[in-house]
């Protein structure tokens, strides 16, 4: 078998024996390829594109030692590494950008000793265009932004305590997991201050629990979590989050380790390990409360009492889940199998592991209450919350409206002021 050596040499012996290869007619062209591809058992594009640029001539005269001539740079890495100073020095901006900066504010830098180079390579740098620059830069470019996308990341040590567990890792049983998330209410902006609604549910009965809190600060999460955990009807174990800075905190840490429980988390941007409080803040919260902005102290004590007095009671003791036991593929299709629709409230009540105290107070409670008469008043909350909202609103566009206004009117003011004669030109007018 022919190596690329004696290839590359049999190619250019061909071609420059036979002479004129490239002026031949094309069935000649043809019998030389066909020849050469048969002996060496290359493609025929590819020697074809091997002869049209000329690669085996070069590859020939680097074998036999042929210097190749090579323009003079004229920016040598001296060059390249004041490039890379002044980049720098300007917060790395392209070469367009930087070009006219250099010729501008070069002999400043010299000034003041940030550079010190001699005036040859001073005239140098003013020379260099943009697109030189651009082409210079581009392999330091390149280094940065592998260092960057392949460099460790660096996680507080409290990320490193914390856990990360899947889906699949997490207790079923009823209070082994309890899965917490948080749902802001911002609208279309997050700026400034909003409501943001605590979500908590329970892995292995469903039972949901949400409380609303101002803002996300980490103390709002710890006193939330410590009113939540106090209406659930049955204890924790654990409990699991995400990612996100309003629960890994030392706070809600502190929080988990003062009550005993496990503190666990998803892995980033995987919503899969937080599955079953993801399906809640959408039935739960988001259908309920809706998408709009609500960032005022009315509002939250509507959004409060609706979860605390009626949501809750309404979501747990009357509305099924049907639980997902097993997916198996077969073929292009996928069988699940689901389980019997019953409410965490039926749930809790079957689970042998739940104290006969607290299955007591839940049937106490269940007997009391009334469907269609928590519906009525949930439904009266979300008219109380969108009459706030809109009244909020309305307050905001007048309030908008006469700015405008004001600004309006106060503008011929100004205008008068400043285009009227300077002062001392008005008391020269009133002496004459």
């Amino acid at each position: 078998m022919m190596d690329m050596h004696a290839r590359n040499q049999y190619l250019y012996t061909l071609i420059t024996n036979n002479g004129g290869y490239h002026l031949k007619a094309k069935k000649e062209k043809s019998r030389i390829l066909t020849e050469y591809c048969r002996i060496t058992g290359q493609h025929r594009s590819a020697v074809s594109r091997k002869i049209r640029t000329g690669s085996y001539i070069r590859a020939t005269r680097k074998e036999v030692g042929v210097e190749q001539r090579r323009r003079a740079t004229r920016y040598d890495r001296q060059i390249v590494a004041l490039l890379i100073r002044l980049w720098e020095i300007f917060d790395r901006p392209c070469g367009q950008r930087l070009a006219p900066m250099i010729q501008r504010e070069l002999d400043r830098l010299r000034r003041f000793g940030e550079l010190t180079i001699t005036d040859a390579l001073a005239q140098t740098l003013l020379a260099i265009s943009a697109r030189t620059i651009d082409t210079k830069l581009a392999p330091h470019k390149q280094k940065e932004w592998l260092k960057r996308r392949y460099s460790p990341r660096v996680h507080p040590l409290l990320y490193e305590k914390i856990p990360v567990k899947l889906s699949a890792d997490q207790g079923r049983g009823i209070g082994q997991t309890i899965q917490i998330d948080l749902v802001e209410h911002c609208g279309q902006s997050a700026e400034g201050t909003f409501l943001s609604t605590r979500s908590v549910t329970d892995v292995g009965s469903g039972w949901w629990e949400g409380e609303t809190v101002m803002g996300k600060s980490a103390w709002g999460i710890a006193q939330a979590l410590g009113r939540i955990q106090h209406r659930f009807p049955f204890p924790w174990e654990e409990i699991h989050s995400d990612n996100g800075s309003e629960f890994i905190n030392d706070l809600v840490f502190r929080y988990a380790k003062r009550n005993n429980l496990h503190f666990s988390r998803s892995r980033p941007y995987m919503k899969n390990d937080n599955c079953f409080v993801e399906q809640k803040n959408g039935t739960h919260v988001r259908r309920v409360i809706g998408h709009h902005r609500h960032d005022t102290r009315a509002e939250e004590a509507v959004i409060r009492s609706l979860y605390r007095e009626e949501l809750r009671l309404f979501k747990n003791f009357f509305q099924p889940i049907i639980p997902l036991l097993s997916k198996e593929r077969i073929g292009g299709h996928l069988r699940r199998r689901y389980g019997i629709a019953k409410t965490p409230y039926e749930r809790i009540m079957e689970a042998p592991t739940i104290a006969q105290s607290s299955k007591g107070k839940l049937l106490a409670q269940y007997a009391s209450l009334n469907p269609a008469e928590l519906k009525r008043k949930m439904t009266a909350h979300q008219d109380a919350l969108l009459s706030v909202y809109r009244r909020k609103e309305h307050q905001r566009q007048e309030a908008a409206v006469r700015m405008v206004e004001r600004t309006t009117t106060l503008a011929p003011r100004f205008a008068s002021f400043f285009l009227a004669e300077p002062m001392h030109v008005q008391q020269h007018s009133l002496i004459a």
